[in-house]
């Protein structure tokens, strides 16, 4: 297949693009990919031709309009005013998506769709993830170059402010999914033991997996995504064997890394990973699920994404202004100071961005590495690198190699909408760095250490935001709770953060693109799909597992087997059976979503989740003692 075209260039030339897409004759559609607030990617398949004859009225976005109210922009696109123009973006690499179940006839090649990158504009606006990004970095470059022309010595910094000319963002994430032979049930008990025990983390893959995992890591280097590592995660299950020889049961947890790009193209560069993977593992026979909490018990998917920052200067040469001018002594530099402590400071209201579902928040519980805490750590000292894998950010540093130093925000996973995490949280980092250029790295490297209760001049009083301790062993709920702040239990209480911290909203949105509008309908649009959501689907599966608890017919009961089972029916009748006078917590739950109580029902919600578990205990208990 080397005769296929994989990606065209960022900015390459009108013309040139017309002479590739007529030298591949496969490549028979162009697709414009829009991201909603939702994270979601438009798709659809407009004839090469009409696209070349057009070309400039696609530029201008006078080409394609779509019905905004199909896609994620609620309260903006509606129904008496839902028209969407969609101009495509020429700063970004476009990549083609081959279809190997559809061959040309004349070439005898994949059928191929160019996939372009676009915006979403509503009444003469961009209203999309892709542009709040796109906007947003354009003034946090603006306003960073300007705060290093006023300040040219900042403490711990190698480059002198007054020859910045520019600033570079970069970022990466790194990509976790589980897969599973279709159909098959999942063994939670068996995979939990597996998981503790850490027998399938960095093992061998074999069969219909790695065949899989080789070909979607040679598929990506061929869109030059430059793929680092993929391989198995913590989670899974041993495969079994049937009588052809092939494997079944297939229950595994991988992870595919690739390098780093522009904050924009990386973002691009997820949702171009998350289709091959996809379709490469579908075409072995085997499912692929990017969810954030698959199975309840086991490991989760997250997407660890890294976040960095350098400092351009007229003679081209790079800079990471996070690292420090002598970094034995030094943590990092001032302005990588800043950096951190905004990121920490106004994480509540970048948390609704990284967490919108019901799903992303069952991954974020104490004890599989998922972190709960708005919390960071540095290292014991500057010459030895933290690895501390229970905390919020992460400090990635390598006193070899200057361009390492970076930030990983570890509570992503692979539907969280990157653009407007990576949005909200550059615009934390600005706030951070506007703070740090007045103050010495050990008065910043003080304010970060802080003890809760002691005053600061930046972060909060009551709050501590380092620790180098396991933030799940060393300290009790309520400690971290008092310590780090209380986690969001649910969407709802997620969304609250937006009402609750007013003037974090302004440092995530004084750039403009993220204004109130945008962080309005997100809100409601995630508010939305939590409660279809818990009606639809997460409450059926519920009367499922109440139903599946049902008493057991046996020759022989004990007075335990008589007791557990009492209490299962009261947690049953509790959880779901209605009387007149008295109705049970899943009714509740629906009439206090549809009456829009959303406060009462995101209680409720908590208190359902806390019996389903102790159902599930307790019948698993039950269940076992019967012989």
């Amino acid at each position: 297949m080397a005769e296929l075209l994989y990606t065209i260039k960022a900015n390459t030339p009108k013309e040139e693009i017309i002479r590739q897409l007529r030298e591949h004759p496969e490549i028979k559609f162009v697709s414009l990919m829009g991201i909603d607030l939702a994270g979601n990617d438009t798709d659809e398949k407009i004839p090469v031709r009409i696209f070349i004859k057009n070309m400039d009225e696609f530029f201008s976005g006078r080409a394609v309009q779509t019905d905004g109210s199909s896609v994620v922009l609620p309260g903006i696109a509606t129904l008496n005013n839902a028209k969407v123009d969609m101009p495509i973006d020429h700063s970004v690499n476009w990549f083609v998506d081959y279809n190997f179940e559809h061959y040309d006839n004349l070439t005898n090649l994949p059928v191929g769709t160019l996939r372009i990158p676009s915006f979403l504009i509503h009444e003469g606006k961009r209203v999309d993830s892709r542009a709040v990004l796109t906007d947003t970095l354009i003034n946090v470059k603006k306003e960073l170059v300007d705060l290093f022309h006023r300040y040219h010595e900042i403490d711990g910094l190698a480059v002198n402010g007054k020859d910045v000319t520019d600033i570079s963002f970069t970022s990466a994430t790194e990509l976790e999914f589980w897969v599973k032979t279709p159909l098959e049930e999942a063994a939670v008990e068996e995979m939990s033991a597996s998981q503790v025990m850490q027998e399938q983390y960095w093992e061998r893959t074999h069969g219909a997996v790695r065949c899989a995992l080789e070909q979607s890591l040679i598929e990506l280097d061929k869109y030059g995504l430059q793929v680092e590592m993929g391989h198995k995660e913590v989670g899974g299950l041993k495969a079994q064997i049937d009588e052809s020889g092939h494997l079944t049961h297939v229950c595994e947890q991988l992870e595919i890394d690739w390098r780093f790009a522009d904050a924009v193209q990386a973002a691009d560069n997820e949702i171009l990973v998350r289709t091959v993977v996809k379709e490469i593992f579908r075409a072995n026979g085997l499912e692929v699920s990017f969810k954030a909490k698959p199975m309840i018990g086991l490991a989760g998917n997250g997407e660890h994404t890294h976040i960095g920052l350098a400092a351009i200067t007229a003679e081209g040469t790079v800079h990471n202004i996070f690292t420090a001018k002598n970094p034995e002594k030094d943590y990092m530099s001032a302005v990588g100071y800043g950096a951190l402590m905004g990121l920490l400071k106004n994480y509540e209201v970048i948390n609704p961005f990284v967490s919108a579902t019901n799903d992303s928040l069952n991954r974020l519980k104490p004890g599989f590495e998922a972190p709960v805490c708005i919390v960071t750590s540095l290292g014991h000292t500057p010459k030895i690198p933290s690895r501390n894998r229970t905390i919020l950010v992460s400090l990635i540093r390598d006193l070899e190699n200057s361009m390492a130093t970076r930030f990983e925000l570890r509570g992503c996973n692979p539907y969280s909408n990157i653009y407007l995490v990576l949005a909200a949280a550059y615009s934390a980092i600005l706030d951070g760095i506007k703070m740090a250029v007045n103050h010495t790295t050990d008065e910043l490297l003080a304010e970060l250490s802080k003890k809760a209760g002691d005053d600061g001049f930046y972060l909060e009083k009551e709050r501590a935001y380092r620790s180098e301790e396991d933030v799940f062993e060393d300290y009790t709920e309520k400690e971290r709770n008092l310590l780090f702040g209380e986690p969001p239990a649910t969407v709802w209480e997620n969304m609250e953060a937006f009402n609750k911290y007013p003037d974090k909203v302004k440092i995530i949105s004084c750039g403009g693109a993220l204004h109130e509008r945008i962080i309005t309908a997100f809100r409601d649009g995630a508010l939305l799909r939590w409660k279809i959501e818990l009606i639809s689907r997460i409450l059926p599966e519920m009367r499922e597992i109440v139903r599946r608890a049902k008493k057991i017919d046996a020759p022989f009961v004990t007075d335990q087997d008589a007791y557990n089972w009492n209490k299962i029916l009261m947690l049953r009748i509790e959880l779901a059976k209605d009387s007149i006078d008295e109705k049970s917590l899943f009714t509740r739950l629906i009439n206090a979503l549809h009456a829009g109580k959303y406060e009462s029902a995101s209680k409720i919600q908590v208190e359902i989740y806390k019996k389903i578990e102790e159902l599930k205990i307790l019948y698993d208990a039950y269940e076992k003692n019967i012989i």
